[in-house]
């Protein structure tokens, strides 16, 4: 065969997605960090977060919104991965989570999924409490159970938990397609940085790209 990633190399991260073999995952599109009452605040927490809520607003909720419906138009399984404890008081939490004071407890306001990019009835949330789904969930197992092959990723914050979940995907052996215009963090630079870190790690594609892509299919 000569498909196989030690004759292709870099390229065969490039191969597009089989729908059937793929799943959709959004990170932390939660009301802690994304509520729209958060961004459309008047503020110095909000003006603090300016850049981040107006991204959030004008580009990468936008784009989401695309891409689940395109996705899910196509038979593609949209899994929400999510902040959120086990308990109300946080008590199962990552030490890193405890350290950064980072507790939604469980069945809160702020472990919701915003309602811009709401999970439908029969979509799968994965809860964490690190930054990273793959050695703290049972979403690797999931992936498995159902076939998966190629993921989808995007959410926040781009150079922290998308990050994360991009780097473990690749290193479990899944396809990652990163999706950077559906994505946000904190400033320009920090997103800028991320896309060329993680390139490694992934393909990347814009919505538009993307969205061709999946019409093609």
């Amino acid at each position: 065969m000569t498909d196989r990633p030690e004759i292709l190399g870099p390229a065969y991260r490039q191969r597009a997605i089989v729908p059937a073999k793929t799943a959709l995952i959004s990170v932390d599109m939660q009301n802690a960090d994304c509520a729209a009452s958060k961004r459309h605040a008047n503020t110095p927490e909000s003006a603090k977060y300016r850049y981040f809520y107006d991204r959030l607003d004008n580009l990468a909720i936008p784009n989401q919104q695309r891409l689940h419906a395109a996705t899910r138009k196509l038979g593609i399984e949209n899994i929400y991965v999510t902040i959120e404890s086990l308990t109300k008081d946080g008590r199962d939490r990552g030490i890193d989570h405890k350290a950064s004071f980072i507790n939604n407890p469980r069945g809160s306001w702020e472990a919701q999924v915003i309602d811009e990019v709401a999970p439908a009835d029969d979509d799968i949330i994965v809860r964490k409490t690190a930054s990273g789904p793959w050695g703290t969930t049972n979403l690797d197992y999931i992936l498995r159970n159902m076939g998966f092959e190629y993921l989808i990723v995007f959410g926040v914050l781009s150079d922290q938990c998308v990050e994360n979940t991009v780097r473990g995907g690749g290193d479990l052996g899944y396809l990652v397609t990163l999706v950077p215009d559906a994505c946000a963090t904190y400033t320009p630079e920090r997103q800028t940085f991320s896309e060329a870190a993680i390139k490694g790690y992934c393909r990347q594609r814009s919505t538009e790209e993307l969205l061709a892509e999946l019409a093609s299919l």
